[in-house]
């Protein structure tokens, strides 16, 4: 019998998992190509890194754009656990991403529904497919609990 594929917010969530162990902000992201194969995923480094860029969203663009040889990820879609800030929503429309899937709502710093709206903008070079509240309620929770323990 042959097993499925889990889907891609479930591996952003394990991504975002992965991240909050390592007391960062648990954020996680995926980008699959047009046929659905994982081209990188990733969750916050920040700390690690010591770069207040190192966003999943960014961290997994740059790897998908390696991989891909391209700075266009045309067909390709991104999975993330939270509604992508102003920085990580720019690069996302910069990408040519297609689809854009999140999780949890960021009303105090979301960049796609909330807050300036980038792809709202004239200024928008690509305007990618959003769809948002996918497993908001897992997303939520890890985003809570995590804030939660270092209040």
């Amino acid at each position: 019998m042959r097993q499925q594929k889990p889907n891609g917010m479930e591996i952003a969530l394990e991504e975002a998992e992965a991240a909050a162990r390592r007391g960062e902000v648990p954020v996680g992201a995926v980008i699959v190509d047009a046929k659905g194969e994982i081209l990188a995923r990733n969750g916050n480094r920040v700390l690690e890194m010591k770069d207040p860029t190192a966003h999943a969203e960014l961290l997994v663009i740059r790897e998908a754009a390696r991989a891909l040889s391209s700075e266009r990820l045309i067909n390709c879609t991104l999975y993330v656990t939270l509604e992508p800030c102003p920085m990580c929503a720019s690069a996302i429309s910069m990408a040519r991403i297609a689809r854009l899937y999140y999780g949890a709502e960021d009303e105090k710093s979301g960049g796609v529904d909330h807050g300036p709206r980038i792809f709202a903008s004239g200024a928008a070079h690509h305007k990618p497919d959003v769809y948002g509240g996918i497993n908001a309620g897992r997303a939520t929770q890890l985003l809570r609990h995590f804030f939660s323990q270092r209040r």
